[in-house]
């Protein structure tokens, strides 16, 4: 199952050490890694990355302000 998404998520991804948006996901079954299409910020490339090598980028405004790398760990 394709899923294309609307608003595309700002991701990292870990493999690449780039930041992009993620435009779709690909889901072959609940065997498989769910698949992130992700649309690079510095060369415009897209790729289709595995689950484990994506992290959420923070977003002060829903409260995520964990680093790149994905660490949502909030320090005092």
């Amino acid at each position: 199952m394709i899923i294309q998404l609307n608003p595309s998520i700002p991701v990292y991804v870990v493999s690449r050490d780039v930041t992009g948006e993620c435009v779709g996901w690909i889901d072959y079954s609940k065997e498989d890694d769910l698949l992130w299409i992700v649309a690079l910020d510095t060369t415009g490339e897209v790729w289709i990355e595995p689950n484990n090598n994506i992290r959420l980028i923070k977003n002060y405004s829903i409260g995520r302000i964990g680093g790149k790398d994905g660490n949502t760990s909030k320090t005092e």
